[in-house]
């Protein structure tokens, strides 16, 4: 996922696809020297923010042994589940930034590491060591606990999903990551709009799978609760409404009470401490009002994912949606106007090249922390 620096305040959320301006965030800039502090002035590391050397601690790092300070903790937030079009989060797992970034070569593992918290955390020329290295391994896959400065936290996955729920302000739950020998293939109900094609290229769906894996449906109209159980137990809920220039059986509202009906359906009896996501995707249909009802009833804000080239907007979509990250904040490259200006041309032009499930293909990839998949390399199509 590219994205646009962050800039003033948007009512709502960017995420820009196929954009060749990619920006990290800031890096932390020059960093309080932690070994000194931690070994010569026994400072506590929870003390010392392990992001940036910051002496002024808001809350303790949940995946690493550490405080963390106020701007961190945003950083933190807002970029730890973003991934790269290769399938790696696209920042370091400490600090959530860094320029120049370790991979980490289990084939189950997707985190990154910058050079800048490897040095300081575990030793200066560490990271030189590990580039090196033919199989490097990263420090949430080690089997032993400490290096150097940096100790991972015991249950850290239940310290992510506590810091997650306690820090952020989305209402919105945060589900534990699953270790990858707990992993399952995603059960997945998609309505109106086939997302089989773009599964598959992602790896969470093998060719030619058992069809009960994602269940399709164009028409819920007949549709109750006990059709939904009996499909079920689904993991991913996906909903649109259609592309503009497609034939419209309903008005476009009809198709975000539809999915807001079935997602009542296929939700997990409560306590269910399954993992459990939705998607609902609206093709620059919904007016304002419709909008509105659809933040109401599904309890999240949207956002706003852009197909982009140059500074040009060739196609965009509003997204509703739990999957962790596709809520990082963004500014905004086209205005409310110029999206409604791009939604008249595409019912006059022909349909644009990317089809909205291919734009919100990128958004599923945090869902590697939580179901098993298929591939380790992701497709050229992406």
């Amino acid at each position: 996922l590219a994205a646009l620096p962050a800039g003033g305040p948007a009512p709502t959320d960017v995420i820009l696809v196929g954009s060749s301006e990619l920006s990290a965030p800031a890096s932390p800039g020059p960093r309080r020297d932690l070994a000194y502090e931690v070994k010569v002035n026994q400072r506590d590391i929870e003390d010392v923010c392990i992001c940036c050397g910051s002496l002024r601690v808001h809350t303790q790092h949940p995946l690493f042994e550490g405080g963390m300070c106020a701007p961190c903790k945003d950083k933190f937030l807002d970029c730890l589940f973003l991934y790269d079009d290769d399938g790696y989060q696209s920042y370091c797992s400490i600090c959530c930034a860094g320029e120049t970034l370790l991979i980490c070569e289990n084939p189950d593992c997707t985190r990154c590491y910058c050079f800048e918290c490897v040095d300081t955390l575990v030793g200066p020329g560490t990271s030189g060591k590990a580039q090196a290295l033919s199989n490097w391994v990263c420090f949430l896959c080690l089997p032993f606990p400490r290096s150097g400065l940096l100790q991972r936290r015991r249950k850290w996955r239940g310290c992510l999903k506590a810091f997650c729920d306690r820090e952020s302000e989305n209402p919105l739950e945060t589900y534990k990551t699953v270790p990858v020998w707990k992993r399952e293939p995603v059960r997945v109900l998609s309505l109106f709009g086939d997302i089989r094609r773009e599964l598959v290229s992602l790896g969470f769906l093998e060719n030619g799978s058992a069809p009960g894996r994602l269940k399709h449906l164009d028409d819920v109209t007949d549709v109750v609760r006990r059709d939904v159980e009996g499909w079920g137990p689904f993991d991913l809920v996906y909903g649109s409404t259609p592309p503009i220039g497609h034939a419209c059986d309903h008005p476009p509202v009809w198709y975000l009470f539809q999915f807001h009906r079935i997602l009542q359906y296929a939700r997990p009896r409560p306590g269910s401490r399954q993992p459990f996501f939705w998607m609902f995707v609206d093709n620059l249909l919904l007016s304002q009002d419709d909008q509105t009802a659809a933040t109401r009833f599904l309890e999240a804000d949207p956002v706003t994912i852009q197909d982009v080239c140059g500074r040009a907007v060739r196609n965009a979509v509003h997204v509703w949606s739990n999957i962790p990250a596709v809520r990082s904040r963004h500014s905004a490259l086209a205005s409310c106007e110029e999206l409604s200006l791009l939604a008249q041309d595409r019912q006059r032009t022909k349909p644009p090249a990317q089809g909205p499930a291919q734009l919100v293909k990128n958004c599923f990839l945090p869902l590697r922390e939580y179901f098993k998949y298929f591939s380790t390399e992701l497709t050229s199509s992406l």
